[in-house]
This record gives C-alpha cells, sequence and structure tokens, in this order.
C-alpha cells in the first residue's frame, strides 16, 4: 500500500458501483465540490446515524453546491435495503469487495485496515470523511470519525471552500 493521501493531493479516482446498477467516481464531481463518507457497515448504529445525519443536512450541501456520496463495502442490493429502510436520501456506492483481488477505493486511500474487536484481528473500514475540491484535491479529511456532530462540523467547512 502507498503512502495514504492527505489535503492537497488529488482524490483517486476508482470507479464505484451504485445501487442502482451504475457507476461513480470523483471524476464525475469535477467542478463541483464532494463529500466522500466512507462507513463500516449497513444498518449497524454508528454508520446509520451517520448517514441519517447526512441526509437530514442534505438540503444545506445541495444549497453549498457539494455533492455527498456514502461509501461502504456492503453490496448494492445491501444499500437498496439500507437506503429504504432508513429512507436516506443521499447517494451511496459500493466499494470493490476486499476478497475480489483488486484494490478498492478504501485501498486506495490507506483507510482499509486491521482491527481489532473482542479479541479478534480483521480488516475493516476506517470511519473516514473527505471534503474533496471542485479540482478533485482533497481540500480537507477527517479520520477515525466520531459520529456525534460530524456532518455539521463537513457541512461548515464545506460551506468554507
Amino acid at each position: 500500500m502507498s503512502e495514504r493521501p492527505d489535503a492537497g493531493d488529488a482524490f483517486p479516482t476508482n470507479t464505484l458501483e451504485t445501487p442502482d446498477g451504475g457507476s461513480v467516481s470523483i471524476k464525475d464531481f469535477t467542478g463541483k465540490p464532494a463529500v466522500v463518507f466512507f462507513y463500516p457497515k449497513d444498518n449497524t448504529p454508528g454508520c446509520t446515524n451517520e448517514a441519517k445525519d447526512f441526509t437530514a443536512l442534505k438540503e444545506e450541501f445541495d444549497k453549498a453546491g457539494v455533492a455527498i456520496l456514502g461509501v461502504s463495502k456492503d453490496p448494492p442490493k445491501s444499500h437498496v435495503k439500507f437506503i429504504e429502510k432508513q429512507g436516506l436520501t443521499i447517494a451511496l456506492a459500493s466499494d470493490t469487495p476486499a476478497d475480489s483481488g483488486k484494490d478498492g477505493l478504501a485501498e486506495a486511500l490507506g483507510i482499509w485496515v486491521e482491527k481489532n474487536m473482542y479479541g479478534r484481528t480483521y480488516m475493516g473500514m476506517e470511519r473516514t470523511t473527505y471534503l474533496v475540491a471542485a479540482d478533485g484535491t482533497i481540500s480537507q479529511l477527517w479520520r477515525k470519525v466520531k459520529v456525534k456532530g460530524h456532518a455539521e462540523a463537513v457541512l461548515e467547512a464545506a460551506k468554507a471552500l
């Protein structure tokens, strides 16, 4: 794995699958700032709260001209259920599964990391958010995100772009 991209670096252009069978890449947002938030798993408490917080502020992000994209390793079918169950209005995308033999976007960003829970070691998503400027560079990033108040903090940073 290469060095983890930081503020000022180009955001990787990996293509991700959307719940409707389409695809999305940061290149699709060229000319417009975007928030790309990575979360571990659909329908888990922290991830649900984070997605609902961004959904609640979507209109404010829209007014600021900033796109929002939530990304996890869950398959598109899981995202469809997550969107329906939680009433989400933000866009979600599926990163390439880690066992596919291809590196996904999370790997390119260095946020697919070894985790430890109850003595068990496994690979998982480090909750991270990127504010990507209109030119495709990382304007700001938040690592190891704590969900409470996070979407509001990202909105304030996005408005300042």
